[in-house]
């Protein structure tokens, strides 16, 4: 963890590079440190993930509007001045990224950060070793 979805209206597949977005939200992630310059989050558990909506409704209908829902879900235990840092980056990275796009329609882009008790959490990964070898 942390694993940042998004979902996206499919009438944005030929207007942005959802690619190089999910790309920049993970450098965006990758780069936050704590108070104490620790990295937030494992580089080797940092996922990125976009899905276009194949359908979809986005307010009254009279335009082709589009929509973008971003959820970041991360483990528990790290303060509220992270959440709002991390959330301030994303947003941010997301803005700038969908600048073109707000110049030529309506767009709507909701960012959510989760954290909470998991009441089943299992991995099986051969990422972490890669990334751990170099901070040790």
């Amino acid at each position: 963890m942390p694993h940042l979805v998004i979902l996206y209206t499919s009438n944005l597949e030929t207007e942005t590079d959802m690619t190089a977005l999910c790309r920049s939200l993970a450098d965006t992630m990758l780069a936050v440190h704590d108070d104490h310059g620790k990295q937030v989050f494992p580089t080797g558990g940092t996922r990125v993930l976009a899905y276009p909506a194949a359908h979809y409704a986005v307010a009254d209908g009279r335009e082709d509007y589009a929509f973008v829902y971003l959820n970041l879900r991360m483990g528990q235990g790290r303060a509220d001045a992270i959440h709002k840092k991390v959330g301030d980056a994303l947003l941010m990275t997301t803005k700038t990224h969908f600048q073109p796009v707000f110049r030529q329609r309506h767009i709507g882009i909701t960012l959510q950060i989760d954290e909470g008790p998991e009441v089943f959490d299992a991995k099986h990964s051969n990422l972490h070793p890669l990334f751990n070898k170099a901070i040790g």
